[in-house]
């Protein structure tokens, strides 16, 4: 009987059938992914999309303010590609403003600018006065692109503005409500066509300023 058991044992550990079935341990680099990234999702791909007369009214003529208390529009812009996105002084994406302000120094002169709506909306991440804003912009990253009154980008009090860019796709094809603070729209130069770049993708990346570049060649 004993030589039969053991026979036994030797047939179990040659087919495998006592090994652990414990899981490998995960690697530290797996575990320590950024929030935002997906190692298997594919390289950001912008997708232009053309607006309609309504949303280019909607966009142009809505009356706004500066954070300086100054009435002006979208309309004074035109003519230029602009890169309207909602800022916020306390979000961990609230170093894109030094991205934004790079844009902005590089590509300005060749008939681009940044538009900054302040929003609080996302996790109260903007609470400050106008003044306060302004100065925090000014100080920490040396902003020179028009900073907007605050505003509400979702919801019942959202700004004209947005219900026009809010109606837009993004690449996956997806529109609606703005997700987080610094969603951007890249507007083209003669106010018919819009790109939506969600929060997460940089100012800076190489998507994105191809395709600002690509706009700005566009411009007349």
């Amino acid at each position: 009987m004993r030589s039969l058991s053991n026979m036994a044992m030797v047939l179990l550990l040659a087919t495998g059938a006592c090994r652990s079935e414990k899981p490998a341990p995960q690697s530290s680099a797996a575990k320590e992914l950024p929030a935002f990234e997906d190692p298997e999702k594919p390289a950001y791909v912008p997708v232009r999309r053309e607006l309609s007369a309504k949303q280019q009214a909607l966009i142009f003529e809505s009356p706004l303010q500066t954070l300086q208390g100054e009435a002006t529009s979208l309309g004074a812009f035109r003519g230029k590609t602009l890169m309207v996105v909602n800022v916020a002084s306390q979000c961990g994406l609230t170093p894109q403003y030094q991205q934004l302000q790079e844009l902005q120094a590089k590509f300005e002169t060749q008939g681009f600018s940044v538009i900054a709506f302040p929003c609080n909306q996302f996790g109260g991440q903007e609470p400050g006065t106008d003044s306060e804003i302004l100065a925090f912009g000014k100080d920490n990253y040396q902003v020179t692109f028009p900073l907007m009154e605050k505003i509400e980008t979702n919801g019942a009090n959202q700004h004209p503005i947005y219900q026009a860019l809010t109606s837009i796709d993004d690449e996956t094809g997806k529109s609606g409500d703005v997700a987080w603070n610094f969603e951007k729209f890249l507007i083209s130069a003669d106010g018919a066509f819009v790109t939506r770049i969600r929060p997460q993708i940089a100012p800076d990346d190489p998507a994105v300023l191809e395709l600002l570049s690509a706009e700005l060649a566009r411009n007349p």
